[in-house]
């Protein structure tokens, strides 16, 4: 992986990590101003969601690098034989 390809990974988890701690936080303080008479358990628990979010899709974008990538032929052929063993679940 070059030196570019990972600066370009780190900006997206960054960003990524930004959106998503905001979102979270701005989620976290509605609900607590709207439904838990402003206790701050709401506001901590939806920025750690987010934080908990952007950290799982870093840790999986960065990882993407080293992971082998399967041919089309193999996954549909994986799906085909899950999807037959979901519908002798129902049976």
């Amino acid at each position: 992986m070059s030196e570019k390809e990972l600066g370009r990974k780190w900006d997206r988890c960054l960003a990524d990590g930004a959106i998503k701690l905001g979102t979270g936080l701005g989620l976290g303080v509605v609900f607590s101003v709207l439904f838990f008479k402003r206790r701050t358990w709401p506001i901590s628990l939806g920025s750690g969601a987010g934080l908990g979010m952007a950290y799982a899709n870093c840790q999986n974008d960065l990882r993407s690098h080293y992971l082998l990538h399967k041919s089309k032929k193999v996954g549909v052929s994986i799906k085909a034989h899950m999807d037959l063993n979901l519908a002798s679940l129902f049976m």
